[in-house]
């Protein structure tokens, strides 16, 4: 099978859709890879590495999406990216397509691409596999952003995340406790903070407690999300339901309760966010306030530590994408649940009802 890597295209996006290592395994069951000039640059990979991997190195977008059968990105197509694509060709990358606009939905029906939502593989237990490794990486890095905004000369309350002798260290809630936010605290409590986890389910709580038991854990509900915001220096979002708009767990009252300059990092924006107040922002201006609040809402937060991001991405990734490679899609639906949980559209249909309800995005 033909394999294309581009480079790509969004602001801001530093990983790359297959490491060097990656491509010698997939050269290894005889694939074709066609890796553009510099795809791996801003993860640190050069163009030496992929050739000496097997690749092709070739000089022009339109030639990687040109040849590419299968094509493997990281960031979501922009619309030029879905016409340069080959019709009836696969399409596999972290889509967020339940948060994009509808004619970008459309475009991929159109010419019939095959797209497959890593965020949305699925193992018979629930477990999403890639979304985890990349959840870790965001969850972890909560902790070290805080940290840094924070501080007065960001803007923020002038707080020591772990306090010192005599002042008492900061207090963090984070709504969610699947991968992101379990991460999250291990991060925050690592750093001194006082750590409280909600949830609407008890068994994750029951895990939190048993490993940390230093964090406070509750039942989420509004009461509960009302009582938290009142005191909390950070607040994280950690939402998710996989393959649909993140749900509005944190309202426009909740934020007005909050103390003024306190924080809040929405890791659910990739798929809508978790706030009434949120809305996309950027690596080079991440933050804007709202109702008094610093909002820290930026889609991609594991793409500043792209090679650690792209290594962990394609450590998961790679079986899913060895099937596919290797039986083809049609195949590899039928082969693998998991794979065929995460096809969103597939020979002009749409796969999953609730994408046409999404409104934001691009």
């Amino acid at each position: 099978m033909n394999i294309g890597i581009p480079k790509e295209r969004r602001q801001f996006e530093f990983r790359v859709g297959l490491s060097p290592a990656g491509v010698e395994m997939l050269n290894q069951h005889g694939h074709v890879i066609y890796v553009e000039h510099d795809a791996g640059l801003s993860a640190g990979f050069v163009d030496a590495e992929y050739q000496k991997a097997g690749a092709k190195i070739v000089y022009s977008p339109h030639e990687v999406f040109g040849r590419a059968d299968l094509l493997l990105k990281i960031a979501r197509p922009v619309q030029s990216e879905i016409e340069m694509l080959n019709p009836g060709a696969t399409l596999m990358g972290l889509l967020h397509l339940a948060s994009t606009r509808q004619d970008r939905i459309e475009a991929l029906l159109k010419n019939k691409i095959t797209s497959v939502a890593y965020e949305e593989i699925c193992l018979p237990d629930g477990n999403l596999p890639v979304l985890r490794s990349l959840s870790q990486i965001g969850g972890i890095m909560t902790a070290q952003i805080s940290a840094r905004i924070l501080q007065s000369n960001f803007g923020g309350k002038g707080i020591l995340l772990g306090g010192v002798a005599g002042v008492p260290p900061a207090e963090v809630v984070i709504l969610g406790a699947g991968t992101a936010g379990t991460c999250a605290a291990k991060s925050f409590m690592g750093l001194g903070a006082h750590v409280t986890v909600l949830d609407k389910n008890l068994e994750p709580l029951q895990h939190i407690a048993e490993r940390y038991p230093h964090a406070v854990t509750m039942i989420s509900t509004p009461r509960n999300i009302e009582r938290v915001c009142a005191y909390a220096d950070v607040v994280i979002g950690a939402v998710l339901i996989p393959g649909e708009r993140a749900p509005i767990v944190l309202t426009r009252d909740h934020m007005k309760r909050m103390k003024p300059r306190s924080l809040f990092i929405d890791l659910s924006i990739d798929q809508g966010g978790c706030a009434e107040t949120s809305r996309p922002t950027s690596h080079d201006q991440p933050t804007f306030v709202e109702e008094g609040i610093i909002h820290y809402c930026v889609p991609n937060v594991p793409s500043v530590v792209a090679r650690t991001a792209t290594h962990a991405f394609v450590n998961a990734a790679m079986p899913f994408v060895r099937e596919v490679a290797n039986y083809g899609v049609e195949q590899a639906m039928t082969k693998d649940p998991a794979i065929e949980a995460a096809v969103n559209t597939h020979q002009g249909e749409l796969r999953h009802v609730h994408l046409w309800t999404a409104e934001e995005g691009d």
